[in-house]
């Protein structure tokens, strides 16, 4: 086995990158998930934190293994799929039971999507003269 001193410059320096990256964009997630005012909000920010900061990681930890190995080392593609399809189910999960409990108990900060809906096909598409467009 080889030692991370043989590791040639540029797949050391194109590691540290992806892991910074990914280091970069989970950190965003965790701020998100401390910034952000409502659970609706707050739910996103963490869920591409993770999917995204982990796929840096996970690139990262290929590319040097594969290079110290002298071979492919693909252990972390199970990772990356674990956690690509687990993360936003979970996300989904989480949303829908957080808006049938706010529905039930008729939270008034629930966000109401029927009245976004109706809002948005009432647009109306304005031609360059103010008069809405024909066709």
């Amino acid at each position: 086995m080889s030692h991370a001193a043989n590791l040639p410059l540029w797949a050391a320096l194109l590691a540290a990158l992806l892991l910074v990256l990914g280091s970069g964009l989970t950190l965003l997630g965790a701020i998100g998930l401390v910034r952000l005012d409502s659970f609706y909000k707050r739910v996103h920010s963490p869920t591409l934190g993770t999917t995204w900061g982990t796929g840096g990681i996970l690139l990262g930890s290929m590319l040097f293994f594969s290079m110290i190995e002298g071979r492919p080392v693909l252990h972390e593609l199970l990772i990356a799929v674990f956690v690509t399809v687990t993360t936003p189910v979970t996300l989904m999960l989480l949303a829908r039971a957080a808006l049938y409990r706010d529905r039930t108990e008729k939270n008034p900060e629930v966000p109401n999507f029927a009245a976004v809906a109706e809002r948005s096909s009432d647009v109306v598409v304005k031609g360059r003269n103010g008069k809405p467009e024909e066709g």
